[in-house]
């Protein structure tokens, strides 16, 4: 139970360091769709926190996660450019922030990813490894959107900003 309970914490920890990070990532793009989908992602994080101290409480008090307890649904994140408009691209070799931004979300999802599969796999409760299994695949939703955006924007800010090998 104390393994649970340390990766819980942990796990909160890393949801609300996304959460912070996906405002602060909309609170300094200039892209209206960039600022809307952080601040979504954003609210994503913070249902996940919700969740995972849901599950802490119950642990602590009972021993046992709680089953009644869901992961809210999600908004999936489709498209070539499903992080910002198509407009960025119109300045493109301005876009450092939002460019980082993207670098940074890819590699919070990843260490998340690989977070909660690693609680998954070390778990011997079938209800710890569906939920850590669940946010697993959320993460990754994310970290697919996010690289994806950026593959579509990479090219044009390299040459943009004179750094293109091409």
């Amino acid at each position: 139970m104390d393994r649970i309970v340390e990766g819980l914490k942990k796990a909160i920890r890393f949801e609300g360091d996304g959460h912070n990070f996906y405002m602060m990532a909309a609170g300094n793009t200039s892209d209206p769709k960039g600022k809307e989908v952080f601040e979504m992602l954003a609210r994503e994080e913070l249902a996940h926190v919700r969740f995972l101290r849901t599950q802490y409480d119950s642990i602590i008090k009972s021993g046992a996660p709680d089953k009644s307890v869901k992961l809210p649904k999600h908004q999936s994140l489709q498209g070539d450019h499903p992080i910002f408009s198509d407009r960025l691209k119109g300045r493109i070799k301005d876009a450092h922030m939002e460019m980082s931004a993207l670098a940074i979300g890819i590699q919070l999802e990843l260490s998340s990813i690989q977070f909660y599969k690693g609680e998954a796999e070390a778990s011997d409760d079938p209800e710890v490894q569906q939920f850590y299994t669940e946010l697993a695949e959320w993460e990754k939703e994310h970290y697919d959107a996010l690289l994806r955006q950026q593959d579509s924007l990479k090219e044009d800010y390299w040459s943009a900003g004179g750094f293109s090998p091409f």
